[in-house]
């Protein structure tokens, strides 16, 4: 008899670790498209709310504020170890993430590109990202 089953992903980018009946868990590692200068664009969750919880590492969560397709703010939350994050739904969003990052995942199984609409980074959203980050980071 199977008591436990024992998940994990050491491996760069998003992975499913396991569903379970409407909820999945996925580990989220780091990816070089998540370096500031590389993010291309903040995605909101239309159906469901979406939890992180920093396991290694370093993330920093952005969160846009999009009028009329487009980004006007944006501020951030510096993830601490062992505490959950909840995104809820409707939230642009992006993260980036340290080189030794583990990043825990939960959110709705169906959660997926078409009802996760995007908003992508033109020049000004850029700069106001580039900000948030020198102040998350101290750089």
């Amino acid at each position: 008899m199977k008591y436990v089953d024992i998940h994990s992903f050491d491996d760069i980018g998003y992975h499913k670790l396991f569903a379970y009946n409407t909820w999945r868990v996925a580990m989220l590692n780091y990816i070089d498209e998540l370096e500031v200068e590389n993010i291309a664009y903040v995605e909101a969750h239309a159906e469901t709310d979406e939890a992180f919880v920093l396991l290694e590492g370093h993330c920093v969560l952005y969160f846009a504020e999009v009028i009329h397709g487009k980004i006007k703010t944006m501020c951030y939350e510096v993830l601490k170890p062992n505490k959950v994050y909840r995104i809820p739904k409707g939230i642009y969003h992006t993260h980036t993430l340290s080189h030794d990052a583990k990043l825990l995942i939960i959110e709705e199984e169906n959660t997926s590109y078409q009802n996760s609409p995007r908003v992508y980074i033109d020049d000004d959203a850029r700069q106001l990202l580039r900000q948030a980050y020198k102040e998350a980071c101290h750089v």
